[in-house]
């Protein structure tokens, strides 16, 4: 018998008995694969006492220590050993079985929800062998001559067949600097691929790119891939707007998890029904049966778009810090909490020194009585309530329909909370004499009009969580604060960030020139 502890990401890290060690890596492989349902391809590692418990790969089955040992498994991309890896939560639950192995023959087909982080050096991978021949001959010719290949139709059609393969393994909707990273490398693998009247070489393989994956798709579509099917879908007559990942989601809408079936999803949705009823609910049995329901949840969410009742009635389990957290990690692989407020204390001193520049010149007149409290109270949490905010009124953005302050022993909270479809309430005692409360005893999040989750610890948590719950629950940014927003997702929490707007690119630029 064999104890192991396996770390699968930092928030879900597994205790796992094995009656009997198999005989060789592989095997041992499979046996984790089946018994955390873990899919796609994954290398593991152990700490090595020789070493002082540093991690090291395991290759052989006999370095592994007896009795007990710890594991970390490291998610890869479709090759089977590579320096890129995706640390992230199974999306499946401990019963689920999809047996794996990191030395398969070949790549499992492309599905929805498999997708992750765009790598920073794309791998092309092999063509048919014929294909590969032909490039073989093709470079060496170039490397004599400089004479670029002659490519029949047949050959760039398998060309750009096994690229769009690779690439919709990674996002159904790559943008216009993946594919480009794609053509980059696919030239400088192959250069007798070439465009000799290109000055950069490879400008129309991007092009090619862009129409193979408007086919590719519609190709998926027709073999009922979800991603794809939900932005094609008819409502009342007119063509739906596209409802792709726009916000950085790694798991936008995954498909369920290998022996997962509907009828298993209902039965764990029913048990974290009665669970959450409980006056002290098991939470790692809640936190088991919200990752094994996460694909069904999103299924729902996503291509039935109910009320936020609707949903908290079927998935009351959610509407906790605790869930909302995990299930943004589920989507995104970031730590919620932990990524905001460290992406927010790196910003703070610039934010404020900007803030403080625009009040001096008189343009933003509020920002100076939100620097005034904190010459009253200078905490940490001051400053990064400070910050967000006054970030709207900086953006010359209307928050007065998303973040609201309670008094206590004022107003009733129907009335505080009328028009507001997503925002935050701050509550304080008594009279509010400065721009924002310094003592804060409350802070609850808003949806449609009905509060979702409350005793939030301060203004910062309170924002993180909103922003949680907009990535969980498929909402849009509110449009009054769209930016204020963009700022939280591709600046503060670093997501995409390659692909912020203007507007927050130059203020990102700005802010950098305060930390220099």
């Amino acid at each position: 018998m064999m104890l192991l502890r396996v770390i699968v990401s930092p928030q879900e890290i597994r205790r796992v008995t094995l009656q009997e060690v198999p005989p060789s890596v592989d095997e041992l492989c499979v046996v984790l694969g089946n018994t955390l349902g873990l899919r796609g391809k994954f290398l593991l590692q152990f700490e090595d006492p020789d070493f002082g418990n540093e991690l090291c790969n395991l290759t052989d089955i006999k370095d592994l220590p007896t009795e007990r040992a710890t594991l970390k498994v490291l998610f890869t991309f479709s090759e089977p050993v590579s320096d890129s890896t995706l640390d992230t939560a199974s999306l499946s639950s401990q019963n689920s079985a999809s047996p794996s192995s990191q030395n398969s023959a070949s790549p499992e087909p492309p599905r929805s929800g498999d997708s992750s982080e765009w790598p920073d050096h794309f791998v092309i991978s092999d063509f048919s062998h014929d294909v590969e021949f032909q490039l073989r001959v093709a470079n060496d010719a170039y490397a004599k001559d400089g004479a670029v290949m002659v490519i029949s139709k047949s050959v760039k059609s398998e060309i750009l067949d096994r690229l769009a393969d690779s690439i919709t393994r990674i996002t159904c909707y790559p943008s216009k600097d993946n594919l480009e990273s794609v053509a980059k490398a696919l030239v400088a693998k192959h250069p007798c691929l070439r465009e000799p009247g290109s000055g950069k070489g490879w400008y129309c393989w991007r092009f090619s790119l862009i129409f193979k994956m408007g086919n590719y798709r519609q190709r998926m579509m027709a073999a009922g891939c979800p991603e794809v099917l939900v932005n094609k879908r008819k409502r009342k007559g007119n063509t739906k707007p596209v409802k792709k990942a726009k916000k950085g989601e790694i798991n936008y809408l995954p498909e369920p998890p290998d022996g997962q079936s509907t009828v298993k999803s209902d039965k764990d949705r029913e048990t974290m029904l009665l669970e959450v009823q409980k006056r002290e609910p098991d939470l790692h049995l809640l936190d088991e049966l919200m990752t094994a329901t996460f694909s069904q949840r999103r299924q729902e969410i996503i291509g039935d778009e109910p009320l936020i009742s609707a949903v908290k009635d079927r998935w009351p389990a959610l509407f906790s810090e605790r869930q909302l957290s995990a299930e943004f990690s589920r989507i995104v692989t970031k730590d919620l909490l932990e990524s905001f407020l460290d992406g927010l204390d790196a910003l703070v001193p610039g934010v404020l020194q900007m803030y403080g520049e625009a009040a001096a010149s008189g343009r933003r007149v509020r920002l100076s009585s939100i620097l005034s409290c904190l010459q009253k109270e200078d905490t940490n949490q001051n400053k990064r309530a400070a910050v967000l905010l006054g970030l709207p009124c900086y953006l010359a953005e209307d928050s007065s329909d998303i973040i609201r302050m309670c008094d206590a022993h004022g107003e009733t909270l129907d009335v505080l909370m009328s028009g507001m479809q997503v925002g935050l309430l701050i509550g304080h005692e008594g009279p509010l004499h400065d721009a924002f409360p310094l003592d804060v005893f409350n802070v609850a999040l808003v949806i449609e009009e009905k509060i979702i989750l409350h005793d939030l610890r301060d203004v910062s948590t309170g924002f993180a969580m909103l922003l949680g719950a907009i990535y969980c629950l498929n909402l849009e940014y509110p449009r009054n604060m769209k930016y204020s927003f963009e700022f939280l997702q591709r600046v503060v929490m670093n997501i995409k960030p390659d692909q912020c707007s203007a507007r927050i690119h130059g203020l990102r630029n700005k802010m950098l020139r305060y930390r220099m």
